[in-house]
């Protein structure tokens, strides 16, 4: 499987036109001829630019992700936080970190889980202070 099949299938799945999310996808993981070649032969990074790349590339209320943000150059790491935190500020965005500077650095507020439960705490250090106690 491709890139550009793995684009076709997003496509599929969310009834979207072809060439608006390619191009789309072209232009923010800026992996040239790669799409057509196969993800199996991508290293990591070219594996995560292709995904959140696909994963921006359709609109949602509410975004759930990891800490991809951390990932690649630094060019890269400022396109993802230009996507995500200016151009979809009015969105709901839901990340998962172990990091503490992950968190200072894009949370308002976090939720600690522990065996199956969770706690909400607008007060980052004090999460943070109970997620290192756990």
């Amino acid at each position: 499987m491709t890139g550009n099949d793995n684009i076709r299938l997003i496509c599929r799945i969310y009834n979207k036109p072809f060439n608006l999310i390619r191009d789309y996808v072209e232009d923010f993981a800026q992996l040239g001829k790669f799409l057509s070649e196969p993800v199996r032969t991508y290293s990591a990074g070219m594996r995560a630019r292709l995904n959140f790349a696909l994963s921006l590339a359709v609109d949602f209320d509410c975004y759930l992700i990891d800490e991809i943000i951390t990932v690649g150059d630094q060019r890269f790491q400022q396109r993802s936080y230009e996507e995500l935190f200016v151009r979809r500020a009015d969105r709901c965005l839901i990340l998962a970190s172990h990091s503490p500077e992950v968190v200072r650095a894009y949370c308002s507020r976090a939720l600690v889980l522990h065996r199956g439960r969770g706690k909400i705490f607008e007060d980052l250090e004090l999460a943070l202070a109970i997620y290192g106690d756990l």
